[in-house]
């Protein structure tokens, strides 16, 4: 379990960063998809990084969980409005979400600081 969510996150960009190099087509792919989907519409930024962050709840996925919580805060979602999302993603996911959301509090706790 991540103790330090920010460190985590460089850690995760860095080794994303190395397999780029091997597969700059995938990356750049990956980055726009990323992009696009991110932007503004029917959904605000702080909504969709919501979205993403209840999908790394269910893959069990740290580094998404600090990717996405850093993404929240820095989207202006509240910590009752994750604490929402956890609990629909315990309501789908069961006890191993319980365990994720969790950690996922934690690390945007760490990011909003």
């Amino acid at each position: 379990m991540a103790e330090d969510w920010a460190k985590l996150a460089e850690l995760m960009s860095g080794r994303m960063k190395e397999v780029a190099k091997g597969v700059p087509e995938t990356a750049r792919g990956f980055n726009q998809l990323k992009q696009v989907s991110g932007r503004e519409g029917a959904l605000d930024p702080a909504t969709k990084s919501l979205i993403a962050l209840a999908l790394g709840i269910a893959a069990h996925c740290e580094g998404c969980l600090a990717f996405h919580a850093q993404a929240a805060a820095k989207h202006g979602a509240t910590r009752e409005q994750v604490q929402e999302m956890i609990a629909v993603a315990v309501q789908m996911g069961g006890g191993p979400a319980f365990v994720y959301g969790g950690m996922a509090l934690e690390a945007f706790d760490e990011f909003a600081g």
